[in-house]
C-alpha cells in the first residue's frame, strides 16, 4: 500500500513537471513572436504601429481576465461560505442521531475532500483565461470606440450620428456578451458547488434548494436580467440591420411593433430585477421561477410570435404603402454605404454614326483596343519569356503608361523567383536560403499589337530587362513579391544568384534597406528557435552584417502592418524611375453602416477605398497613402496610428500617375448599382428595371461557355471630353434579356480619379448587347466555318472576351480569336473580329477589321447611283486609299486621304446646292 501510495505521488509529480514544461514552451514562444515581431516592426518603422496593437491585445486581456477570473471567483466564494455543508460538525450535532442530514450522494462523497478555495480559484482561472482570450480579437473594436470621429450623417429612425454605428454600438455589443458570458460562467461555478456541497439535492421532500442557493441564485438572475434589460434596449438599434426581403433594414413592422415590444422588455425585465433583490431576503424559489417564466415567456410571445402575425395579415395586404418611407430609407443609405450617390448619370444616344473620320478623331481609344486576354498572355509570356525553369510569371496587369508612342494600355509581369522548381537536387537550405533570393525585371507589352506570326510585341524583355519602347528599369530585382512566402538571408559569405548569363551565371549582393539583423548568435538563436530552423544557427555562411528578410509576399506584408485594413485581391507592379514598386489597393470594412444591404464578404455593409499601398520590390518599404479623407473608419485609424498615412498628394508624381480605380470595389457597387440605381421605391418594390452582367462566350470553341462578362481596363475619351484616359468600365443589360441598357465607368487618371459615370441609352431603341453579338458572331456563315476548318486540322480555336467599345455616341465592338496547337502551349493571337451595327468582319488584324467594317458599313449605308462624275470617282479613291493606310496602321497618311476626301465630298456639296438654286 505505502508503495502505492508511493508511486501515485510520483506520479503527480511527473504531471505536475510536464505541465510546467509544456506551459514554459507556450510561454517561450510567444515571448519569442513578441519579440522577433517587434524586431521586424522596428525594421520597418512601423514599432508604434506593433506597440499600439500590442499594449491594445495586452490591456484588453488583462482587464477581462481580472474581472472575469474575480467575478467567477467571488461567485463560488460566496457559495462555498453560505452552503450549508460548509460547518459539517455543526450539521452533525444538530442531528439527533448525530449526523448529517443532507445525504446527498454528491455531497457525501466530494464534500470532505475536496480542497474548495484551490479548486474555486482553479476554475475561476480557467473560465477567466478562455473569456479573455475570446475577447482579445476585439481589440480593434475597442480601439475605434475611444478614438472615434463623428461622421455627420445620422440614421432615419433614432437621429443619431452614423459614427454611433459604427464605433459605439459595435463596442456595447461586445461587452453585452462579455457580460452574459460572465454571469453564465459565475452560475455554473456557483451551481457546481452548491450541488457538490448538497444545497441542491432532488430527493429532498420539503425543497430542493437551500436559502443560501436560493438567495445566490435570485442576485445571479437579477444581475442577468439587467444585462438582459441593458440587451433589448441595444436590440432596438439592431433593428436597422433587419431584412424582411423587401426593406434591409427597419420596416414598417419593426418600428410599430418590435420596437414598443423591445420596450416593454426592457422595463419588464428592470423591474423584475428589483422584485429578485426584494428576494433576497425572503428566499422563495418561486418568485425567480415566475419572474424567469414570465420575461422570458412574454420575450417569446411578443417578440417571436406576434411580429411575424402582423407583418402578414397587417401590413403583406397593403406592403408598398406603409413600406415606403422605409425603402426610401435603405435605398439612400446603401446608396451612401457603397458611394453610389456620386454616381453621375448621362445619356448616350447609341446612334449608328461611327465613320472613318470619328476614327481618326479617336485614334487614342483605337489605338488602345484590348486584343490579348490575361490567361492566352501569361501562357504565351511563360513559354517565351520565364528564361528559366525556377522563374514563373504570377500574374498579368493591366495599366497605362506615357511612352515615346503616345498614351498607351499595356499588360505586364513580373518575373518572380519559384524556388520549388528547382531539380530537387538543388533544393538545399543554401540554395532557397541564401543563394535563390530573388526575381528578375517584368515583362511589358501593348494590349493592341502582335507580330506576324500572332504573338505579342515587347516593350521590356529578357533578363536584364531590355527596353524596346518600354519605361527604363535599372533596379530590376525582385524581393518582394506575390507568394514570396520563405525567408531569405542576405548579405552572406555566399554570393547571391542574379540571372543566368550564357554558360555562366551572374551574382550579386543585397544593398538595401530591409532585413534584421542576426549577426549576433543570440540573434541566431532567436530566429532558429521561432523558425523550427537550426540552419540559422548552425550556417557557417551567416556573418554579422547579415539580414534576414521576413513577409516577402506583399500582401502578407501589408496585413502584418495594418491588420486592420481589407486588401483588393489584384496587387500590380509598377515600373516607375527606373525600379519596380507594388500597388496594392486597400479598404476600409465595415458590417455596421444602417440601412444599407449587405454586398460582401462576412454581411458587410459599408467599404471604401481608403488606402493606397506602395511596397518598392527591392528594398521592401512600405507606404500607406489616404485616398478617401472623408472615410470616418480611417480618419479614426489615423487617431489611433499617427504618422502612419500620409495625404495621397505626397506620392511621387511617377507613382501617382498609376494609381487606378480597383476592381473589387468597382464589382461590389456594379452589383449593388443593379438594382439601387433605381431611387423612387415604387419602381423599387416591383423591380421594374433591375440590371444585370452580360453574358459572353470565352474558351474553346466547340466548347465555349457562357459566363458573366468581367469589367475591363481600357483607354477611351469619354463623350464630351477632350482627351482620352484610362477607364474601368463594364455593360449593363436588363434583367431576363440581352440587349444592352447602360455602361458604367469609373475613372482613373488623377484628374478625374474615382468619378463615376454610369451612360444610359434611349429606352426606346435597341442597343445590341455583347452576347447577341456572340449570337451574330456564331451565326456568320464565314466565321463559323474558318473556326470549324482550324478544329478540324489539328488546332484548338480560343475565344477571346468581347470588348465593348464607346466611340463618341456609338458602340463598337471588337473580339479577339487565338490559336493553339492541339499539344502545345503557345496561344497565337491570329485574327481580330469587330462588328458594328448588323454588320460583323473578321480580318488578320484591327486596322483590317476595322477598315473591312466600315467599308461594309458605307457601301450599304450609301447605294450607288451609277453615275461617272469624275470628282465621285476621285472621292471613291481617296477613300480606298484611306482604308489602306488604316490597314497598314499608318495614321498620317489615314488623316491626309480624310482631309482630301472632306474637302472633295464638301466641293460636291456645294455643287449640289447650287445646281438645286
Amino acid at each position: 500500500m505505502w508503495s502505492a501510495v508511493k508511486s501515485g505521488g510520483r506520479l503527480r509529480r511527473y504531471a505536475i513537471t510536464a505541465i510546467a514544461v509544456i506551459a514554459s514552451l507556450i510561454v517561450i514562444g510567444r515571448i519569442t513572436g513578441i519579440l522577433v515581431d517587434w524586431l521586424w516592426f522596428s525594421s520597418v518603422g512601423y514599432d508604434r504601429v506593433f506597440w499600439t496593437i500590442l499594449s491594445a491585445r495586452a490591456l484588453l486581456f488583462a482587464v477581462v481576465f481580472a474581472v472575469s477570473t474575480g467575478a467567477i471567483w467571488l461567485s463560488g466564494i460566496l457559495a462555498h461560505r453560505y452552503a450549508w455543508g460548509v460547518d459539517i460538525s455543526r450539521a452533525e450535532a444538530a442531528s439527533p442521531s448525530g449526523t448529517r442530514e443532507v445525504t446527498g450522494d454528491l455531497a457525501d462523497l466530494f464534500a470532505p475532500r475536496v480542497p474548495w478555495r484551490s479548486s474555486i480559484a482553479c476554475a475561476a482561472v480557467v473560465f477567466g483565461l478562455l473569456i479573455a482570450t475570446s475577447e482579445i480579437s476585439n481589440w480593434d473594436i475597442a480601439l475605434r470606440f475611444v478614438y472615434q470621429v463623428p461622421d455627420g450623417g445620422r440614421d432615419p429612425i433614432f437621429g443619431r450620428d452614423i459614427s454611433f454605428y459604427l464605433f459605439s454600438l459595435p463596442a456595447y455589443v461586445a461587452l453585452k456578451n462579455w457580460l452574459l458570458w460572465l454571469v453564465f460562467c459565475s452560475a455554473i461555478v456557483a451551481g457546481a458547488v452548491y450541488g457538490l456541497r448538497g444545497d441542491i439535492a432532488p430527493q429532498w421532500p420539503a425543497q430542493k434548494l437551500s436559502p443560501a442557493a436560493i438567495t445566490h441564485g435570485s442576485a445571479l438572475l437579477g444581475l442577468f436580467l439587467v444585462v438582459k434589460a441593458w440587451s433589448w434596449w441595444l436590440d432596438r438599434f439592431l433593428l436597422l440591420y433587419g431584412d424582411n426581403g423587401v426593406v434591409v433594414g427597419a420596416s414598417y413592422t419593426d418600428v410599430h411593433v418590435k420596437l414598443p415590444v423591445l420596450w416593454m422588455l426592457v422595463g419588464l425585465a428592470a423591474a423584475s430585477s428589483v422584485a429578485l433583490v426584494v428576494n433576497l431576503r425572503r428566499r422563495s424559489y418561486l418568485l425567480p421561477a415566475a419572474l424567469a417564466l414570465l420575461v422570458f415567456g412574454s420575450s417569446f410571445v411578443c417578440a417571436v410570435i406576434y411580429p411575424p402575425l402582423f407583418q402578414r395579415f397587417y401590413v403583406k395586404p397593403s406592403e408598398l404603402r406603409l413600406e415606403t418611407p422605409y425603402i426610401e430609407h435603405n435605398i439612400a443609405l446603401t446608396r451612401h454605404a457603397y458611394g453610389l450617390a456620386q454616381i453621375a448619370v448621362k445619356p448616350f444616344e447609341a446612334e449608328q454614326a461611327l465613320t472613318l473620320d470619328s476614327l481618326q478623331a479617336n485614334r487614342a481609344t483605337i489605338d488602345n483596343i484590348r486584343l490579348w486576354d490575361v490567361q492566352p498572355l501569361m501562357d504565351t509570356y511563360a513559354q517565351l519569356q520565364e528564361i528559366r525553369t525556377y522563374y514563373k510569371f504570377r500574374s498579368v496587369d493591366i495599366d497605362r503608361y506615357q511612352l515615346d508612342t503616345g498614351y498607351r494600355q499595356v499588360m505586364l509581369s513580373a518575373r518572380e523567383l519559384e524556388p520549388a522548381m528547382l531539380a530537387s537536387s538543388a533544393q538545399t537550405w543554401v540554395n532557397l536560403h541564401l543563394i535563390f533570393t530573388h526575381g528578375n525585371g517584368v515583362v511589358m507589352s501593348p494590349v493592341t499589337e502582335k507580330s506576324t506570326e500572332g504573338l505579342p510585341s515587347f516593350y521590356l524583355r529578357n533578363i536584364p530587362p531590355v527596353a524596346s519602347g518600354g519605361p527604363a528599369i535599372h533596379e530590376p530585382r525582385l524581393y518582394f513579391g506575390e507568394n514570396q512566402q520563405d525567408y531569405i538571408i542576405v548579405k552572406g559569405s555566399v554570393a547571391e544568384f542574379d540571372f543566368p548569363k550564357g554558360a555562366d551565371n551572374a551574382y550579386t549582393t543585397y544593398s538595401g534597406h530591409d532585413g534584421v539583423a542576426i549577426g549576433s548568435v543570440a540573434r541566431r538563436s532567436l530566429f532558429a528557435w521561432q523558425l523550427d530552423d537550426a540552419n540559422i544557427l548552425l550556417s557557417d555562411y551567416i556573418t554579422h552584417e547579415s539580414r534576414i528578410l521576413l513577409h516577402r509576399d506583399i500582401q502578407d506584408r501589408v496585413r502584418t502592418i495594418a491588420p486592420f485594413l481589407s486588401l483588393d485581391h489584384d496587387p500590380y507592379v509598377v515600373a516607375a524611375n527606373g525600379r519596380l514598386f507594388w500597388m496594392q489597393d486597400a479598404y476600409t470594412i465595415s458590417q455596421w453602416f444602417p440601412y444599407s444591404r449587405p454586398g460582401f464578404g462576412d454581411s458587410a455593409n459599408y467599404i471604401r477605398n481608403a488606402v493606397k499601398v506602395v511596397v518598392d520590390a527591392y528594398n521592401g518599404t512600405v507606404d500607406f497613402y489616404v485616398s478617401d479623407p472623408a472615410d470616418p473608419i480611417l480618419r479614426t485609424y489615423e487617431r489611433i496610428f499617427p504618422g502612419v498615412f500620409k495625404p495621397l498628394d505626397t506620392m511621387p508624381p511617377q507613382l501617382r500617375q498609376h494609381v487606378r480605380y480597383p476592381e473589387d470595389l468597382f464589382l461590389i457597387q456594379a452589383q449593388l448599382y443593379r438594382a439601387y440605381h433605381m431611387d423612387a421605391p415604387e419602381v423599387f418594390y416591383n423591380r421594374e428595371d433591375l440590371w444585370q452582367f452580360p453574358r459572353e462566350l470565352v474558351g474553346m470553341d466547340g466548347g465555349s461557355a457562357a459566363s458573366t462578362m468581367p469589367p475591363y481596363y481600357t483607354i477611351m475619351r469619354l463623350p464630351g471630353d477632350a482627351r482620352a484616359e484610362f477607364i474601368l468600365m463594364l455593360p449593363m443589360v436588363p434583367s431576363q434579356r440581352e440587349n444592352m441598357i447602360a455602361w458604367l465607368a469609373a475613372r482613373c487618371d488623377p484628374s478625374g480619379y474615382g468619378k463615376l459615370i454610369v451612360y444610359t441609352f434611349p429606352k426606346d431603341r435597341l442597343v445590341y448587347g455583347p452576347f447577341q453579338i456572340e449570337a451574330r458572331i456564331q451565326q456568320n456563315t464565314e466565321i463559323s466555318q474558318q473556326i470549324s476548318l482550324w478544329n478540324q486540322m489539328g488546332s484548338r480555336v480560343i475565344r477571346g472576351h468581347l470588348v465593348v467599345v464607346p466611340i463618341e455616341n456609338s458602340i463598337l465592338y471588337v473580339s479577339p480569336l487565338y490559336l493553339r496547337a492541339a499539344s502545345g502551349q503557345l496561344p497565337e493571337l491570329k485574327r481580330v473580329i469587330a462588328a458594328y451595327g448588323e454588320h460583323v468582319v473578321m480580318e488578320d488584324s484591327l486596322g483590317e477589321a476595322l477598315a473591312a467594317l466600315f467599308k461594309e458599313s458605307a457601301r450599304a449605308a450609301s447605294p450607288a447611283r451609277g453615275t461617272e462624275d469624275a470628282r465621285a470617282r476621285e472621292a471613291l479613291a481617296h477613300y480606298d486609299r484611306a482604308i489602306e493606310r488604316l490597314k497598314a496602321g499608318d495614321w498620317t497618311g489615314f488623316g491626309a486621304e480624310l482631309d482630301a476626301l472632306r474637302r472633295l465630298l464638301e466641293a460636291l456639296g456645294a455643287g449640289r446646292s447650287d445646281n438645286q438654286k
